[in-house]
């Protein structure tokens, strides 16, 4: 098992999921699209590679498609082109726009001919001929098409019209899916932001409804501490008893991403202080100095930037307070809430929607969780981050609206 600090895995490093695996692999197997969730790192697109990896044994055909960088829908089709270019002359065999001189090019030159032939007049048509065409093989196809939400956020966010064009592209996708008889090509849809929210907040949540849900929670503390150990056992890594719960202790919840993460820093850790073994004070340290420091920034200034990316300006400022006051307080509770609605009522319209809005969001893509006394982080690592970026700014919502009603506070 090697050590996987950002990138997915397969195969011999493929480690723990099978019983979600399973689950995944008969709905594919039995025709059924489905919707893979479950907030950051948690895996999702390592599960969907190795799926892919197994049923290509079994001579499927796995389209894997990644569309994180397109804008548009042409972009999407010309994505789903490229996947299709190594196996082009026999998956498809009567559409000669498609397959002309695919043999002479390479995948990205391809890509780059089949894009300059879209527009916004024939993709829909060109699409469908691609997932028909899929339809009328012999072999089984899997389609994955990765970061859909990030590409819907990037068309709903250019215009006055995205809106729209969001619900045509989820029309479109959702007819051509459902337009096959055959039970093939099966369609699997991932993302690191949640889509659900994303079609509730435009008011189009029939637009899925043909895509299964299924989620991936994070590891429960055996998993995390058998995954530490196995890395530690593989990399010749000393470890005192104890570290390995110490690490799950201490992040809070056992995200893949972040389990490994952690190893990959005490390994570090070990090596630039000639340590012969890493013990269970060296977690502390390890944890407040490089995953907290500078060090760290990389692997937690993504969900910041995810966010962003899920939420339009006015929602994504609230969710920040929300975020914040979670953090640094322990939770958002509902004193907090009321205190917020009371800052934001001035100058937004409809603040306890929007805030409903928000919380859907945080608690779908595993920011926070609804408690007993409000909504908490349920991972400490990403509260710790969170506090020690605003704890020296963040004044407490109750606070700030006692203020607010204080005679002359307008003045």
């Amino acid at each position: 098992m090697r050590l996987a600090t950002g990138r997915w895995v397969s195969g011999d490093d493929f480690f723990n999921r099978e019983s979600e695996l399973q689950v995944l692999d008969a709905r594919v197997r039995a025709g059924n699209h489905t919707l893979l969730t479950g907030q950051r790192r948690m895996g999702k697109t390592s599960i969907v590679r190795e799926l892919g990896r197994r049923l290509q044994l079994e001579a499927w055909v796995v389209l894997f498609t990644d569309v994180e960088g397109a804008t548009c829908a042409e972009d999407v089709i010309a994505d789903i082109a490229q996947a299709l270019h190594p196996v082009a002359s026999r998956v498809t065999t009567g559409l000669r726009w498609f397959t002309e001189n695919v043999d002479e090019v390479s995948a990205l030159e391809f890509r780059l001919k089949i894009r300059a032939g879209l527009n916004a007049g024939n993709w829909r048509r060109r699409g469908e001929q691609l997932i028909r065409e899929c339809a009328l093989r012999e072999q089984q196809v899997l389609l994955v098409i990765d970061e859909l939400p990030i590409l819907l956020k990037r068309i709903l966010d250019r215009d006055g019209d995205g809106s729209r064009r969001v619900d045509e592209f989820l029309s479109w996708l959702r007819g051509a899916m459902q337009g096959i008889d055959a039970g093939s090509p099966v369609l699997i849809v991932s993302g690191s932001i949640g889509l659900a929210p994303l079609v509730q907040r435009l008011g189009i949540p029939d637009r899925i409804n043909y895509l299964d849900p299924l989620r991936l929670g994070p590891w429960d503390r055996r998993t995390s501490t058998t995954c530490f150990d196995f890395l530690a056992a593989n990399h010749g890594l000393r470890v005192e008893e104890g570290v390995a719960d110490a690490v799950y202790d201490t992040i809070g919840l056992g995200i893949p991403h972040h389990v490994q993460s952690f190893f990959a820093r005490l390994r570090e850790f070990a090596v630039m202080n000639n340590r012969e073994r890493v013990t269970v004070a060296d977690v502390d340290t390890v944890y407040r100095t490089v995953l907290l420091g500078p060090a760290g920034q990389n692997d937690l200034v993504h969900y910041q930037t995810r966010l962003k990316e899920a939420l339009e300006d006015d929602l994504h400022t609230i969710a920040m307070e929300i975020l914040a006051e979670a953090a640094i307080q322990g939770a958002f509770t509902p004193t907090a809430r009321r205190g917020l609605e009371q800052c934001y009522a001035p100058v937004a319209a409809d603040v306890p929607s929007r805030i409903t809005d928000v919380l859907d969001v945080l608690a779908h893509d595993g920011y926070l969780e609804d408690a007993d006394d409000g909504f908490r982080f349920p991972s400490r690592l990403l509260r710790d981050w969170w506090s020690a970026r605003f704890r020296g700014h963040h004044v407490p919502l109750e606070q700030r609206a006692r203020t607010a009603n204080m005679p002359g506070a307008d003045r």
